[in-house]
């Protein structure tokens, strides 16, 4: 039977996480239907060794983390990252969705800011080559602001394709780091024909062995990077990528939660994106 995982820990409910919120307070209760499925299993996110940090981040951002009260919260949020990848690489499950707090897009080597404070996917990519020889990501960012700090994590490293849909028209690295501007305001429609256009052709063509996608809802109408887009969109947009994913890597795809604060829209796309990622095509 093929798997899909959903990690998650305790430490993530009942606080106040910079710029999200405590957003997760009701999970994973309210995804309890959904972790039923005999296909779907739910982990507990362990820390990320701080020895694999050490590899992409300098020792003064990672002092200055350490001391802060969500330190605690990003170190599961990568080591959920880390073990989701493995997992997903080694077919142990088919794909993932890992739960993130204090972690992702804008934490780069030597800076951090925005409610994301270690890299997520900096560590990840790291562990994934050096233990698992894994050679080729792609990263898809659908976060309303630009991910500047995996842009700078990944800039020069023509192995990682990294496509970002945000606020500017930019291709660099020999066409392996790309933006897409979505405009302000959008709708469901425009962005998906943006993500078809743009982003899974680059796929097809690149050829990784695994994509990770962080999804943020904060372009969701009402929430803080309002661009517009429904709920609903964000289950379309994942049953795109995961397609693309099954065409190119097997179904390796591994799905972060981003940017976004409206409680109940994380309530209600999270439970449907784990039923969509367990459901055969």
């Amino acid at each position: 039977m093929r798997i899909t995982g959903v990690f998650f820990s305790s430490v993530f409910k009942g606080r106040d996480w910079p710029i999200i919120g405590d957003k997760f307070r009701n999970f994973p209760e309210v995804m309890n239907d959904i972790l039923r499925l005999p296909n779907v299993q739910l982990f507990d996110s362990p820390p990320v060794d701080e020895e694999l940090l050490r590899k992409v981040h300098t020792p003064e951002l990672l002092e200055q983390t350490r001391s802060a009260w969500y330190y605690e919260g990003a170190l599961r949020a990568v080591g959920g990252c880390v073990k989701a990848a493995e997992m997903v690489w080694k077919g142990e499950l088919r794909n993932a969705l890992v739960f993130t707090v204090a972690a992702g897009h804008h934490a780069g080597p030597s800076s951090a800011w925005g409610g994301t404070y270690l890299s997520s996917l900096g560590p990840t990519i790291r562990y994934l080559r050096e233990k698992h020889g894994v050679k080729k990501f792609a990263i898809l960012d659908t976060d309303s602001h630009h991910g500047d700090g995996d842009r700078a994590m990944f800039m020069g490293n023509r192995d990682v394709l990294h496509v970002c849909f945000c606020s500017s028209n930019v291709i660099e690295d020999d066409g392996t780091k790309v933006d897409v501007d979505v405009g302000w305001k959008t709708t469901d429609e425009m962005y998906l024909k943006f993500v078809k256009e743009e982003f899974i052709p680059r796929v097809r063509s690149f050829r990784p062995q695994i994509i990770f996608h962080f999804l943020g809802h904060d372009t969701c109408e009402g929430d803080y990077g309002d661009r517009g887009l429904s709920p609903n969109f964000f289950i379309e947009l994942v049953k795109v990528v995961k397609i693309c994913s099954e065409e190119v890597c097997e179904g390796k795809y591994v799905v972060l939660t981003g940017g976004g604060s409206r409680r109940d829209v994380a309530e209600y796309i999270f439970p449907q994106i784990v039923k969509l990622l367990a459901t055969d095509d």
